[in-house]
Protein backbone atom coordinates (compact mmCIF):
# COMPACT_ATOMS: atom_id res chain seq x y z
CA UNK A 1 0.00 0.00 0.00
CA UNK A 2 1.16 3.55 -0.70
CA UNK A 3 0.93 5.71 2.42
CA UNK A 4 1.41 9.45 2.65
CA UNK A 5 2.14 10.91 6.08
CA UNK A 6 1.37 14.56 6.79
CA UNK A 7 3.65 15.66 9.60
CA UNK A 8 6.99 14.49 10.94
CA UNK A 9 6.32 14.39 14.68
CA UNK A 10 6.01 11.60 17.21
CA UNK A 11 2.75 10.06 15.99
CA UNK A 12 3.98 10.08 12.39
CA UNK A 13 7.16 8.34 13.52
CA UNK A 14 5.45 5.73 15.70
CA UNK A 15 2.75 4.67 13.23
CA UNK A 16 4.83 4.87 10.06
CA UNK A 17 7.48 2.65 11.67
CA UNK A 18 4.95 -0.21 11.83
CA UNK A 19 3.81 0.35 8.26
CA UNK A 20 7.31 0.40 6.84
CA UNK A 21 8.05 -2.86 8.66
CA UNK A 22 4.87 -4.32 7.14
CA UNK A 23 6.23 -3.59 3.66
CA UNK A 24 4.20 -0.52 2.74
CA UNK A 25 5.64 2.35 0.70
CA UNK A 26 5.75 5.54 2.76
CA UNK A 27 6.36 9.19 1.91
CA UNK A 28 6.61 11.56 4.87
CA UNK A 29 5.59 15.13 4.13
CA UNK A 30 6.25 18.26 6.13
CA UNK A 31 6.45 22.01 5.82
CA UNK A 32 10.09 21.48 6.77
CA UNK A 33 11.24 19.04 4.09
CA UNK A 34 14.58 18.43 5.80
CA UNK A 35 12.81 17.29 8.97
CA UNK A 36 10.58 15.03 6.87
CA UNK A 37 13.63 13.56 5.14
CA UNK A 38 15.26 12.99 8.53
CA UNK A 39 12.28 10.99 9.74
CA UNK A 40 12.15 9.02 6.50
CA UNK A 41 15.84 8.13 6.92
CA UNK A 42 15.16 6.85 10.45
CA UNK A 43 12.19 4.80 9.20
CA UNK A 44 14.32 3.09 6.56
CA UNK A 45 12.65 0.57 4.27
CA UNK A 46 12.80 2.92 1.31
CA UNK A 47 10.69 5.61 2.99
CA UNK A 48 11.10 9.05 1.45
CA UNK A 49 10.73 12.56 2.80
CA UNK A 50 9.24 15.48 0.90
CA UNK A 51 6.67 18.26 1.16
CA UNK A 52 3.08 17.99 2.35
CA UNK A 53 1.68 18.19 -1.16
CA UNK A 54 3.94 15.41 -2.46
CA UNK A 55 3.03 13.09 0.42
CA UNK A 56 -0.68 13.72 -0.09
CA UNK A 57 -0.43 13.02 -3.81
CA UNK A 58 1.58 9.83 -3.23
CA UNK A 59 -0.63 7.99 -0.78
CA UNK A 60 -3.57 5.70 -1.44
CA UNK A 61 -4.10 6.31 2.27
CA UNK A 62 -2.89 9.46 4.02
CA UNK A 63 -2.24 9.89 7.74
CA UNK A 64 -2.89 13.39 9.09
CA UNK A 65 -0.49 13.45 12.05
CA UNK A 66 -1.04 17.16 12.60
CA UNK A 67 -1.92 19.40 15.55
CA UNK A 68 -5.65 20.03 15.82
CA UNK A 69 -5.41 23.75 15.08
CA UNK A 70 -3.38 23.15 11.90
CA UNK A 71 -5.21 20.15 10.47
CA UNK A 72 -8.13 21.78 8.67
CA UNK A 73 -5.94 24.48 7.12
CA UNK A 74 -3.47 21.91 5.75
CA UNK A 75 -6.19 19.59 4.46
CA UNK A 76 -8.05 22.47 2.81
CA UNK A 77 -4.89 23.42 0.94
CA UNK A 78 -4.30 19.80 -0.12
CA UNK A 79 -7.87 19.07 -1.18
CA UNK A 80 -7.11 18.26 -4.85
CA UNK A 81 -4.35 15.82 -3.87
CA UNK A 82 -6.53 14.13 -1.24
CA UNK A 83 -9.85 13.90 -3.07
CA UNK A 84 -11.28 10.37 -3.08
CA UNK A 85 -8.62 9.04 -0.71
CA UNK A 86 -8.80 7.71 2.84
CA UNK A 87 -7.48 10.31 5.29
CA UNK A 88 -6.74 9.07 8.81
CA UNK A 89 -7.21 11.62 11.59
CA UNK A 90 -5.38 10.68 14.79
CA UNK A 91 -5.58 14.11 16.44
CA UNK A 92 -6.97 14.94 19.86
CA UNK A 93 -8.47 18.42 20.29
CA UNK A 94 -7.75 18.49 24.02
CA UNK A 95 -6.67 21.66 25.79
CA UNK A 96 -6.03 23.00 29.31
CA UNK A 97 -8.06 21.26 31.98
CA UNK A 98 -8.44 18.28 29.62
CA UNK A 99 -11.29 20.06 27.85
CA UNK A 100 -12.31 19.55 24.24
CA UNK A 101 -11.22 22.45 22.05
CA UNK A 102 -14.07 21.77 19.63
CA UNK A 103 -16.45 23.44 22.10
CA UNK A 104 -19.30 21.00 21.53
CA UNK A 105 -19.30 21.63 17.77
CA UNK A 106 -18.01 19.51 14.92
CA UNK A 107 -15.31 17.01 15.86
CA UNK A 108 -11.75 17.45 14.64
CA UNK A 109 -12.37 14.64 12.13
CA UNK A 110 -15.57 16.27 10.85
CA UNK A 111 -13.72 19.57 10.47
CA UNK A 112 -11.17 17.85 8.24
CA UNK A 113 -13.99 16.36 6.16
CA UNK A 114 -15.64 19.78 5.82
CA UNK A 115 -12.33 21.37 4.82
CA UNK A 116 -11.85 19.02 1.87
CA UNK A 117 -15.10 17.68 0.37
CA UNK A 118 -14.61 14.35 -1.37
CA UNK A 119 -11.96 13.18 1.10
CA UNK A 120 -12.90 10.04 3.05
CA UNK A 121 -11.91 10.87 6.64
CA UNK A 122 -11.48 8.01 9.12
CA UNK A 123 -10.90 8.59 12.84
CA UNK A 124 -8.44 6.15 14.42
CA UNK A 125 -5.30 5.85 16.57
CA UNK A 126 -6.25 8.73 18.89
CA UNK A 127 -6.66 6.97 22.23
CA UNK A 128 -3.02 6.20 23.06
CA UNK A 129 0.23 8.02 23.70
CA UNK A 130 2.74 7.72 20.88
CA UNK A 131 4.96 5.47 23.01
CA UNK A 132 2.21 2.85 23.04
CA UNK A 133 2.29 2.87 19.24
CA UNK A 134 6.05 2.28 19.38
CA UNK A 135 5.50 -1.11 21.04
CA UNK A 136 6.05 -4.21 18.89
CA UNK A 137 3.18 -4.96 19.21
CA UNK A 138 0.92 -3.16 21.73
CA UNK A 139 -0.17 -6.22 23.74
CA UNK A 140 -1.19 -6.06 27.41
CA UNK A 141 -1.60 -9.17 29.55
CA UNK A 142 -1.58 -11.22 26.37
CA UNK A 143 -4.38 -9.20 24.79
CA UNK A 144 -3.74 -7.02 21.70
CA UNK A 145 -4.83 -3.41 21.95
CA UNK A 146 -8.21 -2.68 20.36
CA UNK A 147 -8.45 0.40 18.11
CA UNK A 148 -11.88 1.98 17.47
CA UNK A 149 -12.31 3.17 13.88
CA UNK A 150 -15.00 5.65 12.76
CA UNK A 151 -15.85 6.50 9.16
CA UNK A 152 -18.51 6.47 6.46
CA UNK A 153 -16.77 4.94 3.43
CA UNK A 154 -16.52 1.14 3.34
CA UNK A 155 -13.38 0.80 1.17
CA UNK A 156 -11.58 3.45 3.22
CA UNK A 157 -12.50 1.69 6.45
CA UNK A 158 -11.16 -1.58 5.03
CA UNK A 159 -7.80 0.06 4.27
CA UNK A 160 -7.54 1.59 7.73
CA UNK A 161 -8.48 -1.68 9.43
CA UNK A 162 -5.62 -3.32 7.54
CA UNK A 163 -3.24 -0.66 8.81
CA UNK A 164 -4.51 -1.19 12.36
CA UNK A 165 -3.71 -4.89 12.04
CA UNK A 166 -0.26 -4.00 10.73
CA UNK A 167 0.47 -2.33 14.08
CA UNK A 168 -0.39 -5.60 15.84
CA UNK A 169 -3.73 -4.26 17.07
CA UNK A 170 -7.36 -5.25 16.53
CA UNK A 171 -9.74 -2.85 14.72
CA UNK A 172 -13.11 -2.25 16.38
CA UNK A 173 -16.07 -0.75 14.47
CA UNK A 174 -16.78 2.66 15.99
CA UNK A 175 -19.64 3.71 13.73
CA UNK A 176 -19.87 6.55 11.24
CA UNK A 177 -17.82 9.72 11.24
CA UNK A 178 -20.52 11.45 13.28
CA UNK A 179 -19.28 9.34 16.21
CA UNK A 180 -15.69 10.61 15.93
CA UNK A 181 -16.52 13.26 18.52
CA UNK A 182 -17.23 10.48 21.01
CA UNK A 183 -13.73 9.08 20.42
CA UNK A 184 -12.25 12.53 20.95
CA UNK A 185 -14.27 13.00 24.15
CA UNK A 186 -13.12 9.59 25.34
CA UNK A 187 -9.52 10.67 24.79
CA UNK A 188 -10.14 13.83 26.83
CA UNK A 189 -11.64 11.75 29.65
CA UNK A 190 -8.84 9.18 29.59
CA UNK A 191 -6.05 11.76 29.45
CA UNK A 192 -7.62 13.58 32.40
CA UNK A 193 -7.79 10.36 34.39
CA UNK A 194 -4.29 9.21 33.48
CA UNK A 195 -2.49 12.52 33.81
CA UNK A 196 -4.69 14.49 36.17
CA UNK A 197 -5.72 11.77 38.60
CA UNK A 198 -3.21 8.98 38.10
CA UNK A 199 -6.15 6.63 37.65
CA UNK A 200 -6.30 3.43 35.60
CA UNK A 201 -8.81 4.28 32.88
CA UNK A 202 -8.82 0.66 31.71
CA UNK A 203 -10.52 -0.32 34.98
CA UNK A 204 -13.61 1.79 34.19
CA UNK A 205 -15.44 -0.78 32.09
CA UNK A 206 -16.43 -4.30 33.14
CA UNK A 207 -15.57 -7.31 30.94
CA UNK A 208 -17.84 -7.80 27.94
CA UNK A 209 -19.66 -10.69 29.63
CA UNK A 210 -20.86 -8.21 32.27
CA UNK A 211 -21.62 -5.28 29.98
CA UNK A 212 -25.38 -5.90 30.28
CA UNK A 213 -25.22 -6.88 33.94
CA UNK A 214 -24.05 -10.05 35.64
CA UNK A 215 -25.24 -13.35 34.21
CA UNK A 216 -28.01 -14.90 36.27
CA UNK A 217 -28.25 -18.62 36.75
Amino acid sequence: MRIGVLGAGNMADALATHWVRAGHEVVVGGRDKERARGLAARLGGGAKGDGLREAAAFGDVVLAALPFRAGAEVVRDLGPQLRGKALIDCSNPVGPGFRLLTGGGASAAEQLAAAAPGVQVVKAFNLCHEDVWRMRPPVFDGRPLAVPVCGDDGPSLDLVRRLVRDTGCVPVPGGGLERAGLLEATAALFIGLWVGEGADAQAIAPPLAYASGPARG
